[in-house]
């Protein structure tokens, strides 16, 4: 922990003027403040807290935990996971994608046991109904090929590649007269309750002394020659602003992360995160059933090749008959697809998503959903990296102790296990990865505009 020491030296030797210097009304001492309470800011907290209990270092100079996490909406009424699809997948044409989603599933099999409190076991009702993605060119399935050989060398074995007569073999309720090629999991892959997912591992890290503050980031004092961050004031739901003198800070706001920067930097930052937030919406219908086609009892998120998705939704009933349930999506065309400034936007879902692309998309794909009825829609944030969709888990050139962990476009929610787990590792062995060599999503590669995609963006 010799890089949270000389940060604490610093401030105790420097300390700068601050814009809200003189307005605060306490103050604590943390190693770690964690700005974004989501997904992949509490599995942060777990997993660099779990760290800091085995190598028994975890303390803090007046007694309090030495991890903060900072919230501004504890409810997560427009948390882009709790609005999300709630998917985990591993088919992904970069390998260290692959790799983050394996150890995300696992961390989801083991949940019941990792985020265990007591006797209360967290279920997070993981469905393994697999993803399907279909190719209706030869481009579509050479990447398909391509991606499927990236997926068995990292230990992917569940994923396998179909012919058409294949697919209509398994699916009967599919039209693949346009379809080339099938890439489906058929275990490890599927979706899962977000919010449980948020629950437990909020219970799991209070139970382990990590700290929750209800509040926004106003402004930070920076150590100029090092461009260290030596405390964070955060103003918080009484209006009270609390200093926060700090090792490392976690920068985990997802789409906000960009104006979490801004204000770490007062507004003074050269290489800005090129994350912006974006809209994306989902829909929720249902099919009844129909003599004349097959309505899918359980469709698996099938990715059609005009890159709208949809997925069964509801538990098998106990009759057999197919629910009837499903949520879909698409994401835009990019001609329209921009940054959102105002957040009255997810009030409400673009219809003209549904009525022009997703349900002709669906009709043709699944005869049986041409008769279909939209029970509810919505609208949530999507942290779109605008350079390459690729996560950057890194260090901030301007900033030596503030971590930026964002842009995982749509990733984010299935990869937190992973991307939480190597951020402790950066903080708690010097700057280096342990189980997983992360290196690929280097924030230098922004700067430097080195972009590494990934083929497998829904």
């Amino acid at each position: 922990m010799m890089y949270i020491r000389s940060c604490f030296s610093r401030r105790l030797s420097r300390l700068p003027p601050s814009s809200t210097r003189g307005f605060a009304t306490s103050s604590n001492n943390v190693d770690t403040l964690i700005i974004g309470g989501g997904p992949v800011g509490l599995s942060t907290a777990y997993h660099l807290e779990t760290i800091n209990n085995n190598n028994s270092s975890s303390s803090s100079s007046n007694g309090s935990s030495s991890i903060t996490i900072v919230e501004r909406d504890p409810t997560y009424a427009r948390s882009s996971a709790t609005l999300s699809a709630g998917g985990i997948r591993q088919q992904f044409s970069l390998k260290e994608n692959v790799e983050m989603s394996l150890y995300g599933r696992d961390f989801l099999r083991e949940a019941h046991d990792i985020l265990r409190v007591d006797d209360d076991e967290v279920d997070l009702q993981f469905q393994e109904h697999g993803y399907l993605f279909l190719a209706a060119s030869s481009k579509g399935k050479a990447q398909l090929i391509q991606n499927n050989k990236v997926q068995q060398s990292a230990g992917c074995t569940d994923i396998h590649l179909m012919d058409p007569s294949q697919l209509k073999q398994q699916f009967p309720w599919l039209n693949t007269s346009d379809v080339e090629l099938g890439s489906f999991g058929e275990r490890g892959e599927g979706w899962f309750d977000p919010w449980a997912l948020i629950n437990g591992l909020k219970r799991k890290c209070q139970s382990i002394g990590v700290r929750f503050v209800k509040g926004s980031p106003i402004g930070a004092v920076r150590d100029d020659p090092s461009g260290c961050i030596l405390s964070v004031d955060v103003l918080d739901d009484e209006k009270d602003v609390t200093r926060y003198n700090v090792g490392h800070v976690v920068n985990a706001a997802g789409a906000h992360c960009n104006s979490v920067m801004m204000t770490l930097a007062g507004n003074n930052l050269l290489h800005h995160i090129p994350v912006e937030p974006r809209k994306r919406c989902i829909f929720f219908i249902h099919c009844n059933t129909q003599q004349e086609y097959i309505v899918p009892q359980i469709a698996p998120l099938t990715v059609c090749p005009t890159g709208v998705y949809f997925r069964s939704e509801g538990l098998i009933r106990e009759d057999g008959e197919p629910t009837g349930n499903f949520l879909c999506g698409v994401s835009p065309n990019q001609d329209i697809d921009r940054a959102i400034d105002d957040m009255s936007d997810l009030d409400y879902a673009d219809h003209e998503l549904w009525d022009e692309v997703i349900w002709p998309a669906l009709y043709h794909r699944v005869p049986a959903l041409g008769e279909v009825k939209v029970k509810s829609s919505w609208a949530g944030l999507y942290e779109y990296n605008t350079m390459d969709q690729n996560a950057i888990i890194d260090y901030h050139p301007e900033m030596e102790n503030v971590i930026m962990v964002n842009g995982f476009s749509g990733h984010g929610l299935q990869q937190s296990p992973a991307s939480g787990r190597a951020v402790a590792e950066l903080i708690s062995l010097g700057g280096n990865f342990a189980t997983l060599d992360l290196s690929v999503f280097s924030f230098e590669r922004c700067y430097e505009n080195r972009p590494v995609f990934e083929a497998g963006i829904v």
